[in-house]
């Protein structure tokens, strides 16, 4: 079969400028694909780190292989089978590429400024876990991880589906497979008598950026649920929670995403996180099943019970 000589042409023209085959233009405002985010750089500065905002191109290479060697990266021995965690789990390899010490980017100490108050309701939160179901994780309790928090890096579920169709945007999370709905046309948010989990998002652009306002939270959710934002876990959100996220396509594989949280009833000041998604066209979604066979919730509540019916 013979070339097309307009397909000749593009290779030609391709070969003389020195850029690879497989490089193709994008349009910066198409969002659509499947997004992963796993990564080993923390939430949070770690204390140790203070004062140092970046790693050195060395300190990152020996960060990797710390996090390699966690990893079951060895055959079993005789009568271990290794770790069935560590196996399972799939939060990354790679510290983010800028070498940042901590995704926190605001405040420049990479710490969330969180008030006394609202730790102290984590804790009692966490004393209390097994009293009742209104203490427990909303994570747990298979109701949401929370916006912005199912954006925030898991152990595992890292992956965001994006689909733009007229007048909306679609992000479809793996983890419990929550889908928001964001709509694109102008409309104001919904009165503020009307409070959501996961608040009232409206998206638009800004240039070449989509920027997702959300408001209208209600005060029961936690702005992040999982292990991996160490201290920020079960955090409380109030009614007066505002987040505003970016998502920025930088090149063909890559968005930077963005997002502002101010809740003046937690934190002593706006605070910014910031994490780049990695486009993965060979990733698939499977449905996460929450509730199917999920006994967690159960087995915490009958064993605080448990424990109150026994001798001290």
């Amino acid at each position: 079969m013979k070339m097309s000589y307009r397909f000749a042409i593009v290779l030609m023209t391709a070969a003389l400028a020195g850029l690879p085959l497989y490089a193709q233009s994008f349009d910066p405002r198409d969002l659509q694909g499947v997004w992963t985010n796993p990564t080993i750089t923390p939430f949070e500065r770690p204390p140790e780190l203070a004062g140092k905002e970046f790693l050195t191109e060395k300190e990152v290479k020996e960060l990797e292989a710390r996090a390699a060697q966690n990893r079951v990266d060895r055959p079993p021995q005789p009568g271990d089978t290794g770790s069935y965690n560590q196996f399972w789990f799939d939060s990354g390899t790679k510290a983010v590429k800028t070498g940042r010490t901590s995704l926190v980017v605001e405040p420049k100490n990479g710490r969330v400024p969180v008030k006394p108050e609202a730790e102290a309701k984590r804790d009692y939160n966490a004393a209390h876990n097994a009293d009742s179901y209104e203490y427990m994780s909303v994570w747990d309790r298979c109701i949401t991880r929370g916006v912005p928090g199912g954006m925030f890096p898991a152990g595992y579920n890292n992956a965001y589906q994006i689909v733009q169709i007229p007048g909306y945007v679609v992000i479809l999370y793996e983890m419990i497979h929550e889908a928001r709905i964001i709509p694109m046309d102008a409309r104001p948010h919904l009165p503020s008598t009307i409070k959501l989990w996961n608040g009232d998002a409206r998206g638009r652009w800004e240039g070449n950026t989509l920027v997702i306002d959300t408001t209208n939270y209600n005060d029961k959710g936690w702005i992040a649920t999982s292990a991996a934002t160490g201290r920020i876990k079960g955090i409380p959100q109030s009614e007066r929670l505002h987040v505003v996220e970016r998502f920025t396509r930088v090149n063909r594989d890559t968005i930077n995403y963005e997002v502002t949280i101010d809740d003046p009833n937690v934190y002593t000041q706006p605070w910014k996180v910031a994490i780049p998604l990695s486009r993965d066209p060979e990733y698939r979604i499977f449905e996460y099943a929450c509730q199917e066979g999920n006994h967690a919730v159960e087995n915490v509540l009958s064993g605080g019970r448990a424990a109150e019916k026994a001798p001290n």
